[in-house]
């Protein structure tokens, strides 16, 4: 399965997105954190942020939802162009109808899951999604340590997605840098967002390809 790096906005200088989006032409996906401060006690950015980053973007953009209701608000995700839509196990109504109508919109479905949540709920629906989202760290700030006891669950899933022949894609998103992204790659991640590690290093570019080679060197 192929390795993706999928730098998250958070801390890039918004008030040059279009210049930050550029500094990341080489990633994969373009991550955006979308916070409603209900879900999470954090606001960040919504729909006009996406439509921005699609204008400007080199790369797909990846939406990750830490919203209430996304049942009611993740379409409109799609429509704005969001290339892949990731709402939360922990908010969302019905996961399987928003999955499908999110895909019937021509886009990448995504679940989440937060730390403390387990997959076995989701372990029949698999095929529904897309990508699995296991979160390392608690969503809702940037910059947080890697939390590596949520390893066994993505080693669980990855172990699930094989045996069930799925193509699903495995990201983690917290803590991601040069000395976790072997953990990770490891348990059987594939997408790996990093923020800090890209945005606060001194060439965004170069930590990019430095983050690719060590997963592609720790992966199965």
């Amino acid at each position: 399965m192929s390795i993706l790096i999928s730098p998250s906005i958070l801390n890039s200088d918004i008030g040059n997105l279009a210049g930050e989006l550029d500094k990341i032409s080489n990633a994969d996906w373009a991550h955006v954190d979308v916070m409603d401060n209900h879900f999470v006690p954090n606001l960040t950015w919504g729909v006009p942020v996406i439509e921005a980053a699609k204008k400007y973007s080199p790369i797909p953009i990846d939406a990750h939802l830490m919203i209430a209701d996304p049942d009611r608000w993740a379409p409109g995700f799609v429509e704005a162009g969001a290339d892949s839509v990731t709402f939360h196990a922990e908010a969302v109504s019905a996961p399987i109808r928003l999955a499908r109508e999110i895909r019937g919109m021509g886009a990448r479905a995504g679940l989440a899951l937060s730390p403390a949540t387990q997959i076995d709920n989701y372990i029949d629906i698999l095929d529904e999604f897309d990508m699995v989202l296991c979160m390392t760290v608690e969503p809702g700030f940037g910059g947080q340590p890697f939390l590596a006891n949520v390893m066994p669950k993505v080693a669980r899933l990855r172990d699930l997605i094989a045996k069930k022949g799925l193509e699903t894609w495995i990201q983690v998103d917290g803590g991601i840098t040069a000395d976790t992204i072997a953990q990770a790659a490891e348990a059987g991640a594939n997408n790996f967002v990093a923020g800090s590690a890209v945005y606060k290093a001194e060439d965004a570019a170069a930590s990019v390809a430095q983050l690719r080679e060590l997963a592609h060197k720790h992966s199965h």
